[in-house]
């Protein structure tokens, strides 16, 4: 997975977005490719709290290992 920004632009009467060069090869896309995305808008929840966590020192191992022994307040 890969973030990247675009900026919306009409296409007719449609809408479009553009994938870099350098995207597009790292991610093998080919034109008439299907693809899944996800739209974030600058306000989003999820994109305010993205990274939030990066001096996390716990791994997700550890964590869950805690949760079963009991000893993961709540």
């Amino acid at each position: 997975m890969i973030e990247c920004q675009s900026i919306v632009r009409k296409w007719g009467n449609s809408l479009g977005l553009t994938i870099s060069k350098e995207v597009a090869e790292s991610l093998h896309l080919k034109e008439n490719k299907k693809i899944n995305f996800i739209i974030l808008e600058d306000d989003s929840p999820i994109k305010k709290t993205f990274g939030l966590l990066k001096g996390w020192k716990t791994s997700t191992g550890q964590i869950m290992k805690d949760m079963r022994a009991g000893n993961w307040d709540e």
